[in-house]
C-alpha cells in the first residue's frame, strides 16, 4: 500500500511501462490538494482584485449608485469569492447528499458568471444603439428575461433532480449551460463586433478612441473565447466521464478548466477595464470604461 492506501500496483502505466503522470496526479491525494489550493488562491486573488476595484469606484464617483460598473466588479467579487470558498471545502462539498447539491455550488457560480459578462454585452449594446440613434428602451428589460429564463430553468432542472434523481436529465443540465455559454459567446461577437467596427469607422482619430477600440477588440476576443471553451468542456463533461467536471479526483482537468474559462479572462478582462470613471461634473457618465 502506497502513502495515502493506494495500492501501488493499481497505478496506471503506459504501453512501455512508464508511470502515466496525468494518473498518477489525479490519483494523489497530495496533488489534488496542491492543485485545489492552488485554484483557491487564484480566485482569491480575482476576488480581492475586484473589490479593491469596486472600492476605488466607489470612493471616486459615490454620488451615482450602483452603476453597471459598480455591479460588474461585486459580481466578480462574489463569483470569484464563492468558487475559492466551494474548493478549499472541496472534500465536505464532494461528500454532500443528495449529489445535487454539490451540482448547485459547483454551477450556481457560473450563472453568476454568466451575468457578469452578460452586463458587458449590455452595455456594448446600448452603446451601439445610442450611438445610431436607436431606443435603448428594451435592452435591459430583455437583459432581465434572459437571465430570469436562465436561472428558472436551471433551478427547475435542480429540483427535479433533487426530488429524483434521472441521469438523462443531468446531461441535459449540462447541455443547457453548454448553450447558455454559447448564447454568450455569440452575444460578444455581435456587440462587441458591432462596436468595434463602428469605432473604426469614427472620422476622428484620438488617443481615447484609440484605447476604446483596443479595449472592446481585446474584451471581445478573451470573452467570446472563454464562453467558446465552456461551451465545448460541458459538452465532453455530459457525454464523457474522463471529462467530468463535478469531481474531486479531476484536479488536472478541472485546473485547465477553470483557469481558462474563469481566472485568465477574469484577470484580463478586471486589468483592461482597470481605468476609474470621470469624477462628477463631467456631463456625461458612462458606466464601464
Amino acid at each position: 500500500m502506497g502513502r495515502y492506501g493506494v495500492d501501488e500496483a493499481v497505478i496506471p502505466y503506459n504501453l512501455n511501462g512508464e508511470s502515466n503522470w496525468w494518473h498518477d496526479i489525479n490519483d494523489s491525494p497530495l496533488w489534488q490538494d496542491r492543485i485545489f489550493h492552488i485554484l483557491t488562491a487564484l480566485y482569491g486573488l480575482v476576488a480581492v482584485i475586484a473589490l479593491v476595484q469596486l472600492v476605488r469606484i466607489q470612493f471616486r464617483v459615490p454620488e451615482f449608485g450602483w452603476t453597471t460598473q459598480k455591479v460588474f466588479h461585486f459580481l466578480n467579487f462574489l463569483v470569484n469569492g464563492v468558487r475559492g470558498l466551494v474548493f478549499i471545502f472541496r472534500r465536505n462539498v464532494q461528500d454532500l447528499h443528495p449529489e445535487i447539491v454539490r451540482h448547485i455550488l459547483l454551477d450556481m457560480p457560473s450563472l453568476v458568471f454568466f451575468t457578469t459578462y452578460a452586463l458587458l454585452v449590455l452595455f456594448w449594446a446600448e452603446i451601439y444603439y445610442q450611438a445610431r440613434a436607436e431606443s435603448t428602451d428594451g435592452l435591459r428589460p430583455i437583459f432581465f428575461t434572459i437571465n430570469v429564463a436562465v436561472y428558472s430553468i436551471q433551478i427547475a432542472m435542480w429540483l427535479v433532480l433533487w426530488w429524483k434523481y434521472i441521469p438523462v436529465l443531468v446531461i441535459i443540465s449540462k447541455m443547457f449551460f453548454a448553450g447558455v455559454s454559447l448564447f454568450a459567446a455569440l452575444g460578444f461577437l455581435l456587440y462587441g463586433g458591432r462596436l468595434f467596427l463602428m469605432l473604426q469607422r469614427f472620422p476622428v482619430e484620438s488617443k481615447g478612441r484609440q484605447n476604446k477600440l483596443q479595449e472592446v477588440g481585446y474584451v471581445t476576443v478573451i470573452c467570446s473565447s472563454c464562453f467558446l471553451v465552456r461551451c465545448i468542456m460541458m459538452c465532453f463533461d455530459a457525454f464523457d466521464k474522463a471529462a467530468d467536471l463535478n469531481v474531486l479526483n479531476h484536479p488536472v482537468l478541472n485546473f485547465i478548466y477553470y483557469l481558462l474559462v474563469e481566472i485568465l479572462p477574469s484577470i484580463l478582462v478586471l486589468f483592461i477595464l482597470r481605468k476609474l470613471p470621470p469624477r462628477r461634473g463631467i456631463t456625461q457618465y458612462h458606466p464601464i470604461h
